[in-house]
C-alpha cells in the first residue's frame, strides 16, 4: 500500500466505521484495514470471555498484516481486553475507545449528563472506574440500550430506520427530561461507536440545545500522536481502505457506502 502507515481498526460490527470516518478525516493519507467481527457479534451483550477471545483473534490477524497501530473501535472490547492486548503486543500502538465522560463534564452546564451505552460497557470495571473519577459534582443517567446497535446495523443494509427510531425514543424517554434548564440532561454521551449513526434520530427527540459527545475525534488525535511517521504532506496521495468481515459482508459494504461514501468491496474472513 505504498509509503503510507497501515492502521488496523476493528469492531464487533459496523459501529467502528464512525471511528474510521474520524481517523480518515484526520489522517487522509494513511492506509486502513477495517474488520467487522459480525460473525461473533454483538460484543455488548456477550460475556467477557467471549469478547476477550474474539479481540485476541482479530488483533492477531491484524498484527499478521503488519499494522503499525491498532484502534479497538468498540467500547465493550476496549473495556474487556485492552490491558491484556497491550501486555501481549508491547511493540504495537494500541488505541481504545471509552465513553467520553470527562469531556461531557467539561461541557455540561446543568451537571446532569446522559450516557447511552451497551450493557457490557456500563457493567465493566473500566467504565465504573471512569464514572467514579468524574461523578463528584455531576449526575450521570446511565442507559443500557439493548438492541440498538443491532437495529442500526440492520438499517445500514435496508435503509429502514423504523426499529432504530423506536428504540431511540424508548431509551430517551426512560432517561428523563432533556434540555438546558436546571435538573435537565443537557449533554448526551454516545457510549457505543454505533450510536453516532443514529444521532439524527436522537437529535429529533432531545431537541437542539443538548450537546452530543462521541469519541471519534479524540481517538483520531491520539492515534496521530502515537504515529510520528504519519504522512502530513498535502501532496501525498489519498490512503486506501480495505474492508473485511467475519459475516454479513453486504451489511458492511452498504454501511461504508451509506455513511462514509466509500465504495470498497468487502472480503470475508473465517477465524
Amino acid at each position: 500500500m505504498g509509503a503510507s502507515v497501515l492502521i488496523g481498526v476493528f469492531d464487533s460490527g459496523i459501529g467502528g466505521l464512525s471511528v474510521l470516518k474520524a481517523l480518515r478525516a484526520d489522517m487522509p493519507h494513511e492506509d486502513f484495514i477495517y474488520i467487522a467481527d459480525s460473525g461473533h457479534a454483538p460484543y455488548g451483550e456477550r460475556d467477557v470471555a467471549h469478547v476477550l477471545a474474539r479481540s485476541r483473534a482479530v488483533v492477531q490477524y491484524l498484527v499478521s498484516q503488519n499494522v503499525k497501530a491498532l484502534v479497538i473501535a468498540c467500547n465493550t472490547a476496549t473495556a474487556a481486553a485492552i490491558h491484556l492486548l497491550r501486555a501481549e503486543h508491547p511493540g504495537l500502538a494500541l488505541i481504545g475507545v471509552e465513553p467520553a465522560l470527562k469531556p461531557a463534564v467539561a461541557l455540561s452546564r446543568t451537571g446532569r449528563i446522559g450516557v447511552m451505552a451497551t450493557r457490557g460497557t456500563l457493567a465493566s470495571d473500566k467504565f465504573q472506574a471512569l464514572l467514579a473519577a468524574q461523578a463528584a459534582n455531576t449526575q450521570f443517567v446511565l442507559q443500557p440500550c439493548d438492541g440498538l446497535a443491532h437495529a442500526i446495523e440492520a438499517s445500514a443494509d435496508t435503509g429502514d430506520a423504523t426499529r432504530t427510531i423506536a428504540l431511540c425514543a424508548h431509551y430517551v424517554s426512560a432517561m428523563g427530561r432533556f434540555g438546558t434548564e436546571t435538573g435537565e440532561i443537557d449533554t448526551l454521551v454516545l457510549g457505543c461507536t454505533h450510536y453516532p449513526f443514529a444521532s439524527e434520530h436522537l437529535r429529533a427527540l432531545v431537541g437542539p440545545g443538548v450537546q452530543f459527545i462521541d469519541n471519534g475525534q479524540a481517538v483520531a488525535r491520539q492515534t496521530r500522536r502515537l504515529l510520528p511517521d504519519a504522512l502530513m504532506a498535502a501532496n501525498a496521495p489519498p490512503g486506501q481502505v480495505s474492508l473485511f468481515a467475519t459475516s454479513q459482508a453486504r451489511t458492511l459494504q452498504a454501511a461504508a457506502q451509506r455513511w462514509l461514501d466509500l465504495s470498497v468491496p468487502v472480503s470475508l474472513l473465517s477465524f
